[in-house]
C-alpha cells in the first residue's frame, strides 16, 4: 500500500516542483481554498489554540490570524515540494542570512553547533546554510510511516549535503562525529510538544504551562557545542530572512532547562511580532497544566 501511494502520489510532486514560482503560487491559492474552505483542516484546533494563547483578542482577529496562517501553510507546503528541483541558486537568492558571518566563525574556531529552531516561518529552506560553511549539516526529524515518502525527504536533503537523524540515532551520530573531529551544524526544532512520558521540563509557553523538549540542551552540553538560535521573517511571498543570535557558547555554564527556557522565550518573541507564521496545526498545548 505505501508503495502505490508513493507511485500516484510522486509524479503529482514532481510535476508541482517544476512548475515556476508565479505558477506554483496560483497551485498554492486553489489549495488554500481546499483547506481552509472545503476541507477545514484542522481549523478548530487552530482557532482553539489562537484563543487559548491569545484571550484578549477578539473571534474576528483570531479567525484573521487563522487565515493568514492558512495561506502560509499552503505556501510552505509547495515551497517544500518545489525542494525537489528548485536551484541553489534560486534558494539562496530566496532564503537570505543576515549574518551568516556568525555560523562562519564557528567554522574559524573548529566549533560544531547546536542549532535550535520553532516551527515558525519557514525552517524547509534553512539547509541552503551548507552552501556558506563546511560544516556538515544534521537536523534531528520524526521518521515518515511511508519509507518511500521517507527516502524522499532525504535524498531532497542530501542534494545540499544535509541529512536527515531520529531522535534514537542523533546522540551515537553526533558523539561519532564529535570523536572523529568532524565539525557539524545540528538542527533541532524543539517547540513542539514532547510525549508526557519524556516530559523533565515545563515552561510557561504564551502564557500556558505546557512540558517542552530537552533533547537540544542535553545533546549541547554532553558534547560542548555552542547554542545558536535562528528566526526567520517573511520579507514577501516566496523570500525569507534569517537571522542567528547566540544563546550561549558554554553551555555547561548554565543550570540545568536554562538553556531551553531561553530559547522557548525567543520563539514566543517571534510569534507575538507575527503570529499568523506559527505552525497553529499542532496540538501544542494538548498536556497543559490547568
Amino acid at each position: 500500500m505505501h508503495l502505490l501511494a508513493f507511485v500516484l502520489i510522486y509524479p503529482w510532486l514532481w510535476l508541482v516542483s517544476i512548475l515556476p514560482f508565479r505558477l506554483l503560487y496560483v497551485v498554492s491559492d486553489g489549495l488554500f481554498v481546499i483547506l481552509y474552505h472545503i476541507v477545514g483542516y484542522r481549523k478548530k484546533t487552530v482557532l482553539e489554540n489562537l484563543k487559548l494563547v491569545f484571550p484578549e483578542k477578539t473571534d474576528a482577529e483570531r479567525k484573521r490570524i487563522a487565515k493568514r496562517f492558512f495561506h502560509h501553510l499552503c505556501d510552505m507546503i509547495l515551497e517544500a515540494i518545489k525542494s525537489m528541483n528548485i536551484s541553489v541558486e534560486d534558494m539562496k537568492a530566496r532564503f537570505k542570512f543576515t549574518n551568516v558571518e556568525l555560523i562562519q566563525d564557528y567554522e574559524k574556531r573548529q566549533k560544531s553547533i547546536a542549532l535550535m529552531c520553532a516551527h515558525y516561518g519557514s525552517w524547509e529552506w534553512i539547509f541552503i546554510l551548507q552552501a556558506y560553511t563546511s560544516h556538515l549539516t544534521f537536523a534531528i526529524y520524526k521518521k515518515l510511516n511511508n519509507k518511500y515518502f521517507d527516502k524522499l525527504v532525504k535524498k531532497i536533503r542530501a542534494r545540499y549535503d544535509s541529512y536527515l537523524i531520529t531522535t534514537k540515532e542523533s546522540i551515537g551520530v553526533l558523539v561519532e562525529n564529535k570523536k572523529k573531529g568532524v565539525l557539524t551544524i545540528n538542527g533541532f526544532a524543539a517547540d513542539q510538544s514532547p510525549k508526557l512520558h519524556k516530559a523533565y521540563h515545563w515552561y510557561k509557553f504564551m502564557g500556558v504551562e505546557v512540558p517542552v523538549h530537552t533533547g537540544a540542551e542535553m545533546l549541547s552540553k554532553k558534547l560542548d557545542m555552542p547554542v545558536v538560535f535562528f528566526s526567520v521573517k517573511r520579507v514577501k511571498r516566496g523570500f525569507y530572512e534569517t537571522t542567528f543570535q547566540t544563546i550561549t557558547d558554554t553551555p555547561n555554564d548554565f543550570k540545568d532547562y536554562e538553556i531551553t527556557d531561553r530559547f522557548m522565550g525567543l520563539v514566543e518573541q517571534q510569534i507575538y511580532e507575527a503570529p499568523e507564521y506559527y505552525l497553529w496545526t499542532h496540538k501544542r498545548w494538548k498536556h497543559r497544566n490547568v
